[in-house]
């Protein structure tokens, strides 16, 4: 096994991962939408993912959609008792490949049956709502989730794309384990939600944790921090969010073998006080 340096964090106060983990959702075709082109090196970039140290993985049933979540299932499951494997609810995909949410209680309900059964588990470890429903108010598919937890279908429940206000309105109905947004080097908008986050010892997921490789103007920065520590820029962002908080659990994802090697060695990297600055600045 390759490694994982990034530390750890317990998820909930209980499931203790590795801190840099794998996001599914690019095991999928083009535009997130139905099979990937090679899906024997789908299940391979999975079975790699465990072998260099990753205990984390990340993915949601509108990946596909459906597509994600099954193919996790069919190449790990029974999962090693160390994985955790987290996925999110409350996204509709159409032909066109638009993300519409629907927080509809009865939706989610039906929705986490289809999760429990591609994934292959009686439990998801951590389920997340991936989008509030602005034609359903946020309380009632909060409720929903809570229910499922007390119901023994969530062991831990979490958001994706919410405020600060929205995290505090759903910690009075049940607890929060993590919170998902955008979050990157370029993209520091989140940053409220982070520290609340920190704050209350939830776990921190940044999306879209590369930028798609488009760091705007972070761009010169990147490079020159890549130089100084012989690495690309993408690895440098990964370690930059890894040293941002103790509660950071970035996914970032890939279809490649290498690519995923590389993120993982980007967990070896230590950035100093001027590396940090200067990619602040």
């Amino acid at each position: 096994m390759v490694e994982n340096a990034s530390g750890t964090f317990d998820i909930g106060g209980e499931l203790t991962v590795h801190r840099l983990g794998f996001g599914a959702m690019r095991l999928t075709g083009a535009d997130i939408i139905g099979e990937p082109d090679d899906v024997a090196n789908a299940k391979k970039v999975l079975h790699e993912s465990l072998a260099h140290g990753i205990d984390f993985i990340d993915t949601a049933d509108s990946y596909g959609p459906a597509v994600s979540e099954r193919l996790i299932g069919e190449a790990l499951a029974p999962y090693p008792d160390e994985l955790v494997v987290a996925t999110k609810g409350g996204l509709l995909r159409n032909s066109d490949g638009d993300w519409k949410p629907n927080g509809d209680p009865d939706y989610l309900r039906n929705a986490i049956l289809g999760s429990l059964d591609r994934l292959r588990v009686d439990t998801i470890d951590l389920y997340q709502l991936h989008r509030p429903d602005p034609h359903v108010p946020f309380e009632e598919s909060v409720h929903a989730l809570a229910e499922m937890k007390d119901e023994g279908l969530i062991r831990h429940v979490g958001l994706s794309n919410v405020s600060v206000e929205k995290l505090d309105e759903a910690r009075e109905i049940v607890d929060i384990a993590t919170v998902q947004n955008q979050y990157n080097v370029a993209n520091r908008e989140s940053e409220a939600v982070l520290e609340a986050c920190e704050g209350y010892g939830i776990g921190f997921i940044p999306w879209f944790p590369l930028g798609a490789g488009d760091f705007g103007d972070k761009e010169d920065a990147l490079s020159a921090v890549a130089t100084k520590h012989d690495a690309t820029p993408e690895q440098i962002a990964i370690a930059w969010l890894l040293d941002r908080s103790d509660v950071m659990l970035p996914i970032p994802g890939t279809a490649s073998v290498p690519h995923l090697r590389d993120n993982v060695a980007a967990s070896h990297i230590g950035l100093d006080d001027e590396d940090v600055t200067r990619l602040e600045e």
